[in-house]
């Protein structure tokens, strides 16, 4: 346990600073808005160095837009995932004040392209080990829960807000590489991980009640459970069936490598579900 705790708090250090490289030495210099909270964070850095005498950095903005959402998430969706992804989000900021703003290269294009690269990387190893760069990913799975409509369709919006306004006021150009940016960082962040947000485990095992008493301790969902036999050695087993969001797949893997590492999982995508799938 201990051991994995490190690894994951190593994982979140190097997320957090190749999203600090991303930032400082290709996207800002550029001109270019990254995704989410980080890119509002971006956009309300230049509008106020532009209309106030009131100079903030991105690093500091995206530390305090998070702090309101944090303490949403603490509350609403898990201690463990909330303090891993608040540790992103310092670490981020941290990384954003100390990494020197340059320009590495001035073709837009390739800023635009490495840029999304490098962040993905940063925030798709990050989705791997079980937590997230805060922000927009908290608030999208918060109202998804709410209101039962795609993630997706919440960075969608705010996305478009950082587009638009950025697209307004200092020029489309700017505006539309941010869209590749975008494009190419989704890409490669579903190769790392998952761009889906829910996922459904189905998992074979003959310790089903100690892994079914394991996951309840881990995650607030329900778990449907059916008696299965194996075809060749006609031994008596359980069918645990849960679904996931993408940000507990990392837990959930792990409580099953301890409780039961010989069980049989497969993990597939789903694209929508009907009825509540938490635990009550």
């Amino acid at each position: 346990m201990y051991m994995a705790e490190v690894k994951k708090i190593i994982v979140v250090i190097i997320g957090a600073f190749l999203n600090g490289i991303a930032m400082n030495l290709f996207l800002i210099p550029a001109g270019i808005y990254a995704s989410g909270f980080t890119g509002a964070a971006q956009l309300l850095s230049r509008l106020f160095g532009t209309y106030t005498p009131i100079n903030i950095s991105t690093g500091i903005l995206l530390f305090l837009l998070n702090v309101p959402v944090t303490i949403l998430a603490w509350k609403k969706v898990g201690k463990s995932f909330t303090f891993y992804s608040f540790l992103s989000v310092v670490l981020m900021s941290l990384f954003l004040e100390i990494i020197p703003i340059k320009h590495v290269s001035p073709d837009i294009l390739l800023n635009a392209v490495f840029g999304g690269v490098i962040a993905a990387v940063g925030v798709g190893i990050t989705l791997k080990y079980g937590a997230s760069t805060g922000g927009m990913d908290i608030i999208a799975m918060l109202l998804s829960r709410m209101k039962d409509r795609p993630v997706g369709t919440y960075f969608f919006i705010l996305n478009a807000v950082i587009i638009v306004t950025a697209g307004s006021l200092y020029g489309w150009e700017k505006a539309l590489y941010t869209l590749v940016t975008l494009y190419t960082s989704t890409r490669v962040i579903d190769a790392i991980h998952t761009r889906h947000e829910k996922l459904t485990a189905m998992i074979i095992t003959k310790k089903s009640k100690e892994l079914k008493e394991a996951i309840h301790g881990k995650l607030v969902r329900g778990i449907t459970m059916l008696p299965a036999k194996g075809a060749f050695t006609n031994e008596s087993k359980d069918l645990l069936m849960i679904v996931i969001t993408r940000y507990e797949l990392y837990d959930l893997e792990r409580t099953i490598r301890e409780v039961d590492p010989k069980a049989f999982t497969n993990i597939i995508e789903t694209s929508a579900i009907f009825g509540f799938f938490r635990k009550d």
